[in-house]
C-alpha cells in the first residue's frame, strides 16, 4: 500500500466525449501544487469553488476552468483535496494531469481516492464497494441497491452482529480467567442458542448478498398463448421496434424471438414463443412444431415473468382462459404470471375479469399499464433482496461463509465440552471475518482486491 499522505491526482471523468471534464487531486501538498501552477488560492480554510486558471501546456495554453477546493481534512478523502472542471478535451485533460505531476503530484492508483475516503473511516469497505456499485450500475435496480449499501444498509446490521461476538467472546474469556473460582460467566446452554440466532442472520444475509454482475442481470420475460394470440405484435410495440414477423396466419412464430429492452429503467429480456398447440401429427411440419412447443415451454420455464396472452375476441375466451390458467399452474410456480387480453380494439372487452391487462397493439391502448405491471413483477421477484443489498461483492459472501464455519465450530466445541479456549479462538476467528467485511480488520491484500476494481480517478 502506497504511502497515504502523497498527493495524487487524476482525470476523473469518462474518456469519451463530453462538453465538461475532471481533474482530482488529493493529499498534503495540494495547495502548493496548484499554487505552482499558478492559482490564486483564497486566505481561508473553508469549502470553496473558484474561477481559476492553470499554467499548462495544452493545445490552448492555459486552461481556464472552475475549482472546487477543500483545504483541510474536512473533504471526502479525509485530505485537502480539490477538483478542476474544465473542458472535456481529452488532450486539454492530459495536460493539465501532466502540469499536475510536475508540480509535485504522482498519478493515482485505481480507486486510490476512495481508499483514502476508507482510511479515513469517511466509508467502510462495504460502503466504498458500492460506491463502485453506482458507478457500474446499468439499471435502476442497480443503483436503488448500490445507493442502499452506500447508506450503510449492509455495515450496520453486520456491525451489530460482531458486537454480539465480541459480547460472547468477553463472557468466555472471563470465565476462562476466574477458571479456578467456578465463576461462570454464560451458561454453554445460553451461548450456543446465541451462537445459532447470530449464523441464523448471517445466513440470511449470505443467501440475500449477490455479486453485483448479479445485480445488473437482465429479468426475463416470456410470452405465451395460443397462435395467433398477437404475441410477436405485443413484443414489437413493447420494444417499439420491428423484433418479429407479424402476420394473420396462426403459427408464425416458431423460432423463439428474443430482444431486449428497457422499460421504466428496469434492463428486461423478452421472448416470444412459439403458439401453444393441443394437436400435432405425425408430419415434418408437425415434427418441427412439436420441437417449437418443446423450445417455447422451456423458454417459459426458464423465464421470471410471465406474459400470458389471450385474444379477446374469442368467442370461448373465458373458457381458453381457465386452460391457460391451469397451464400455468403446472409450470414452474417461481415466476409471476400476467394475463394479458389482447385485440381489445376489436371487440368489448368491459366484461373480462379485472386480473387481466386489456391491451391492443395496433391502437397502443393497455401498453403502459401492461409495462407498469411488468416492473411491479420484477419488483416480486426481487422483494427478498430489497432489505439487503445486492451490490456487494463477492469478497463479502467468501469471508461471511468464513463466519459461519467459524461459528459452527465454536457451536460444535462448546456441545462436546471441549473446552472455552477453544471456543474462543473461534469466535475470535468469526469476529475477525465479519471485520474483514466491513474493514474493521482489514490487510493490505483485502484494500488491493476492493479498490484494484475500481477505475483511475475514483
Amino acid at each position: 500500500m502506497s504511502d497515504a499522505s502523497e498527493t495524487i491526482v487524476a482525470i476523473a471523468s469518462p474518456t469519451t466525449p463530453a462538453l465538461r471534464g475532471v481533474v482530482r487531486l488529493s493529499g498534503d501538498e495540494v495547495l502548493p501544487v496548484l499554487q505552482a501552477l499558478g492559482v490564486m488560492l483564497p486566505s481561508s480554510n473553508a469549502a470553496t469553488a473558484i474561477d481559476a486558471t492553470i499554467q499548462a501546456e495544452s493545445p490552448i495554453g492555459a486552461v481556464d476552468g472552475r475549482l472546487s477546493l477543500w483545504p483541510t481534512s474536512r473533504s471526502y478523502t479525509g485530505q485537502p483535496s480539490a477538483e478542476f472542471h474544465t473542458y472535456g478535451s481529452q488532450p486539454i485533460l492530459a495536460a493539465v494531469l501532466d502540469a499536475c505531476v510536475a508540480a509535485g503530484a504522482r498519478l493515482a492508483r485505481p480507486g486510490e481516492f476512495t481508499m483514502r475516503a476508507f482510511l479515513a473511516g469517511r466509508l467502510d469497505l462495504t460502503q466504498a464497494e458500492a460506491v463502485l456499485g453506482v458507478i457500474d450500475a446499468q439499471q435502476r435496480g442497480s443503483l436503488d441497491h448500490a445507493l442502499r449499501q452506500l447508506a450503510g444498509n449492509l455495515s450496520r446490521p453486520l456491525e451489530t452482529l460482531r458486537s454480539d461476538l465480541l459480547d460472547l467472546l468477553a463472557d468466555v474469556e472471563a470465565g476462562l480467567d476466574f477458571v479456578d473460582e467456578d465463576i461462570q460467566f454464560i451458561s454453554d446452554d445460553d451461548l450456543v442458542n446465541r451462537l445459532q440466532s447470530i449464523k441464523a442472520q448471517l445466513v440470511q444475509t449470505q443467501q440475500l448478498m449477490r455479486t453485483r454482475g448479479d445485480a445488473d442481470v437482465t429479468t426475463v420475460v416470456s410470452l405465451r398463448g395460443e397462435p395467433n394470440a398477437g404475441k410477436s405484435r405485443l413484443l414489437n410495440r413493447l420494444t417499439d421496434r420491428q423484433v418479429a414477423i407479424v402476420a394473420d396466419v396462426a403459427g408464425t412464430t416458431r423460432d423463439a424471438v428474443t430482444a431486449e429492452t428497457i422499460i421504466e429503467g428496469h434492463r428486461v429480456k423478452l421472448v416470444d414463443t412459439a403458439g401453444i398447440e393441443t394437436q400435432q401429427g405425425e408430419d415434418v411440419d408437425a415434427l418441427i412444431s412439436q420441437a417449437s412447443q418443446v423450445q417455447a415451454t422451456r423458454a417459459s420455464d426458464e423465464a421470471a415473468v410471465r406474459l400470458w396472452c389471450l385474444d379477446a375476441t374469442r368467442s370461448d375466451f373465458h373458457a381458453a382462459a381457465d386452460r391457460m390458467r391451469q397451464l400455468a399452474a403446472s409450470r414452474r410456480q417461481s415466476a409471476v404470471d400476467l394475463w394479458v387480453a389482447t385485440k381489445t380494439d376489436l371487440c368489448d372487452s368491459t366484461n373480462l375479469d379485472p386480473t387481466w391487462i386489456k391491451t391492443s397493439s395496433v391502437a397502443a391502448d393497455g401498453i403502459d399499464l401492461l409495462k407498469q405491471a411488468i416492473v411491479s413483477a420484477i419488483a416480486m421477484v426481487d422483494q427478498e433482496e430489497t432489505g439487503s443489498v445486492v451490490g456487494t461483492a463477492a469478497r463479502c459472501r467468501e469471508t461471511l461463509a468464513g463466519a459461519i464455519t467459524a461459528i459452527d465450530q465454536a457451536v460444535a466445541l462448546t456441545q462436546g465440552q471441549q473446552g472455552h479456549e477453544f471456543v474462543s479462538a473461534e469466535l475470535r476467528l468469526a469476529a475477525q471475518c465479519l471485520g474483514e467485511v466491513t474493514g474493521a480488520v482489514y490487510t493490505d491484500d483485502i484494500l488491493d482486491r476492493v479498490f484494484g476494481r475500481f477505475c483511475i480517478g475514483k
